[in-house]
């Protein structure tokens, strides 16, 4: 009764325009990039060319990148996985086994009979299993070399570049100068590999993260390893080290900058709120959501805007060795996936983690090594309770919100939350992307 759902990738882009219209609230928008499509949804009710050109592009390369693997593992072609995808025959497992996507059709207890019946166990007996955690720390890095006396750190920069502290879904500048300080400062660490796994975020934290990998590699190797994304502010983070890696399916590059100034100025107004300012100085109340944006102070964030996109664009000429003219070209907020990126430039070698720590060891002249993770954070012992109790009482806020509005509600509000606590210039990747 179950189905192979193989139907190719799709992606979905929400606008807004509209819907600021009938509320009264209405996003003040400055950017630079044509591609920097994440203020898109706020300027108009349909898709730009030129955005439309970059999902599409992203979406065929990933794709490309999953059929070709595919193809290799089942002996498909290429052009029969295509068809397969447009006309559904997966759908069934009828269907799904005539085209050799599945071996076998069978319920989970023939599966594991088939499993006791090629390691020759009697029918009455169980198997030996190990559960996937455990397979993977025993199979760690950290396992290959037990006794050696070097050590090659690992840094996590997980999630959105916000400042400050940062936490296990955040990345701050603390965090990250500490662990960048206590590698460097570690005899026992021969090399340090940057993993980065963000959209990108405030565009002046990613400066300083980005000096802390420019100070680093003056006395010690230091590479990328990109994961799902590294996009933006992530990209901006990376661009200085002396190795790229990133995945084929790698959401990257997203050189460009913006800013998002939301304003109550017509919603104050049809509920009658009305504002009046006092000032010393012309500039002295800054930009306040109860009045229009002012034509002067739209110049003054336009000009940091600029100054910064022209920052970042220097940044990669100087970490990729390539003209500014040949960067912008690449740029322009436009995001490419690891594939790409590596045809233009942007990332040196497509693989994994392992291949960027062999990489590193490799600057080093190590051979044999262990890894050291970086930064460490407190973790909340109500979250490991829920986690391993499930009970009610051990329940985050986060989880009842999510279970009284659903999955996809709850992240359209995040969304939300996340866009209203903005403060700067950012360099963010240009949207919210859920592929399908």
């Amino acid at each position: 009764i179950g189905e192979v759902d193989f139907k190719g990738l799709s992606s979905e882009v929400m606008f807004f325009k509209d819907l600021q219209e009938k509320t009264g609230i209405k996003m003040e928008v400055i950017r630079h990039g044509k591609y920097k499509s994440a203020v898109e949804p706020f300027l108009a009710n349909e898709m730009s060319p030129e955005n439309r050109e970059q999902i599409t592009s992203m979406l065929n390369s990933i794709w490309g990148s999953i059929a070709k693997d595919i193809s290799k593992s089942r002996k498909i072609s290429l052009d029969s996985l295509n068809s397969i995808a447009e006309n559904l025959n997966g759908r069934t497992p009828e269907l799904a086994k005539q085209h050799n996507l599945v071996d076998k059709i069978g319920y989970e207890d023939e599966y594991k009979s088939g499993i006791k019946k090629a390691l020759k166990v009697k029918k009455d007996e169980d198997y030996n299993s190990v559960d996937i955690l455990d397979y993977v720390t025993a199979t760690s890095l950290n396992d290959v070399f037990p006794d050696a006396k070097d050590d090659i750190a690992i840094i996590y920069a997980q999630g959105e570049i916000t400042g400050g502290e940062g936490s296990l879904t955040s990345i701050g500048e603390d965090p990250m100068r500490e662990s960048f300080k206590a590698a460097l400062e570690d005899d026992r660490v021969k090399a340090i590999v940057l993993r980065v796994n963000s959209p990108g975020g405030s565009a002046l934290t990613s400066e300083l993260i980005w000096r802390e990998v420019e100070l680093a590699k003056k006395k010690k190797p230091v590479v990328v390893s990109m994961g799902n994304y590294a996009a933006s502010g992530g990209y901006y983070i990376s661009c200085g080290a002396n190795r790229i890696f990133a995945e084929p399916g790698t959401i990257t590059g997203s050189i460009g900058v913006f800013g998002v100034l939301p304003n109550l100025n017509e919603l104050s107004g049809r509920v009658g709120i009305h504002t009046e300012q006092v000032r010393t100085h012309s500039n002295a109340s800054g930009y306040s959501v109860f009045t229009p944006l002012q034509p002067a102070t739209r110049e003054i964030i336009q000009q940091s805007v600029e100054k910064i996109y022209s920052t970042f664009v220097n940044r990669v000429a100087a970490g990729r060795k390539m003209s500014f003219e040949q960067v912008d070209a690449i740029a322009q907020g436009r995001v490419w996936t690891g594939a790409e990126a590596l045809e233009k430039g942007l990332v040196d070698e497509l693989g994994g983690l392992d291949d960027a720590v062999k990489y590193a060891a490799k600057l080093a002249k190590i051979k044999t090594y262990r890894t050291v993770d970086f930064p460490e954070y407190e973790i909340n012992f109500e979250k490991i309770l829920a986690n391993l109790t499930g009970m009610p009482f051990a329940k985050t806020k986060e989880d009842f919100i999510k279970e009284e509005v659903g999955e996809q509600n709850y992240q359209m509000i995040e969304r939300i939350r996340r866009v209203s606590q903005l403060r700067g210039v950012q360099a963010i990747m240009p949207y919210e992307i859920t592929i399908r």
